[in-house]
């Protein structure tokens, strides 16, 4: 399966092997809300997969490393030259930042009658701003230990090569993408090998469809290609849980506008449901007018288009000059299919690709014929400064959070409980 697959713990190699909202969140968090204290909780929603208490031994001692990461002068050089919405306040921060794995706590609960099999807690506690980076290496480092460790029965080959095919499907097919796949990737040499396969099918068919980049900063740099990413949920749920949910949407929005003013401005719809996030959003034409487009990340796919350009036109806006990023589980089959919704609406629409790329793998004992699942597991904010965060999405099992909080919010926003 390759040199990763030894048993040995696994390193980070940069603090740039993360995604690049991760930061743009963290500078926002660093101008309006420094002090507020966050807590962050891990869940795995596959109840059958279990972990080895040899998998979470290496996990442990991996994350024990990450203190020993920082961010490197030449690092600082390329964030400045190819982030400008970076403040130079923000990298001298940065470059003076260090993971603390006092913040971490991980336990193994076994249920195994052995005690080798079982569950897996963890809990990131600590300023909000310092306890952001956790999520993305962690999830990555174990998502890599398991496949190393407990689930082998796969291997690398014909990785690239169906990478490639992928990429070249979709670029034939107009669309543009990036790749979003570092969280739940099967290892850093997936994603370091799937992104070099989709820059070698971009140069195959030039001007036709378009690679926009990766979200992981670390691959970024490395093959001299677009950090893409603005924000995620945990923006939204945590501004809720310290603000209030009276117009939460909108004053994410706000506060985010202050920090980026005219860059990052794509708007993540589902934190509390698309339905309350239109009706929020389209209070405000100037603002709708500002922001540049919208991603989708839970629900129906198809609907979505159609219901962001009724939105757009009841506020008069040409949504044919915005643009929609579809990020919910894409796969070849899905993008293609929402491209040609796109283009008969006239609608500008892109994708951002994951684990359909980094961690699509089948067994080598069914002669790869089955799938050889990736970890379905989420790290969420679970409070700030004392008041639960919730989500609600599009999606009813996506609900995450204090059951209570998430209740209170549905009948606030007269969505179904």
């Amino acid at each position: 399966m390759g040199q990763d697959q030894s048993n040995a713990s696994y390193r980070l190699k940069s603090i740039l092997d993360s995604d690049l909202y991760k930061f743009t969140m963290q500078q926002a968090v660093r101008q309006h809300f420094p002090d507020a204290e966050a807590v962050y909780r891990f869940t795995h929603r596959d109840k059958g997969v279990f972990f080895s208490r040899r998998c979470i031994d290496a996990f442990q001692t991996s994350l024990t490393l990450f203190q020993d990461v920082f961010l490197t002068s030449d690092e600082k050089v390329w964030l400045a030259s190819k982030c400008p919405y970076f403040t130079s306040n923000y990298l001298d921060f940065l470059e003076q930042y260090r993971f603390k794995t006092e913040q971490v706590s991980v336990k193994f609960v076994p249920v195994s009658e052995d005690g080798q099999w079982g569950n897996l807690e963890i809990e990131a506690r600590g300023l909000w701003v310092e306890t952001i980076l956790w999520e993305v290496p962690m999830m990555a480092c174990l998502s890599e230990l398991h496949f190393r460790i407990d689930r082998t029965d796969w291997s690398y080959n014909g990785q690239r090569e169906m990478a490639q095919r992928k990429a070249e499907a979709l670029l034939q097919a107009d669309c543009s993408f990036s790749e979003f796949g570092t969280r739940r990737r099967r290892s850093y040499h997936t994603q370091d090998l799937v992104i070099s396969a989709i820059l070698k099918a971009a140069a195959k068919f030039p001007g036709v469809g378009k690679v926009t980049g990766t979200s992981n900063m670390f691959f970024a740099k490395k093959y001299n290609i677009t950090p893409v990413g603005t924000i995620a949920h945990e923006w939204f749920m945590g501004v809720a849980a310290l603000t209030g949910y009276d117009d939460a949407n909108v004053r994410a929005l706000r506060l985010w506008e202050e920090t980026y003013h005219d860059s990052l401005l794509v708007a993540l719809t589902d934190t509390f449901s698309t339905r309350v996030f239109f009706k929020e959003f389209s209070q405000d034409r100037e603002r709708v007018v500002k922001w540049q487009g919208l991603r989708h990340d839970s629900g129906d796919p198809l609907a979505f288009a159609p219901a962001a350009r009724e939105m757009y036109e009841s506020v008069d806006v040409d949504y044919r000059k915005k643009s929609i990023i579809y990020s919910d589980a894409v796969t070849l089959e899905k993008a293609l299919a929402l491209k040609k919704q796109c283009t008969e609406i006239g609608f500008p629409c892109s994708f951002g690709i994951g684990t359909f790329l980094t961690n699509d793998f089948h067994t080598k004992s069914s002669k790869y014929k089955d799938k050889s699942k990736a970890l379905n597991m989420v790290i969420k904010l679970y409070s700030i400064d004392g008041q639960p965060c919730i989500k609600i999405s599009d999606d009813l099992e996506k609900n995450t959070g204090d059951p209570e909080t998430v209740a209170f919010v549905k009948k606030k926003y007269g969505l179904p409980v």
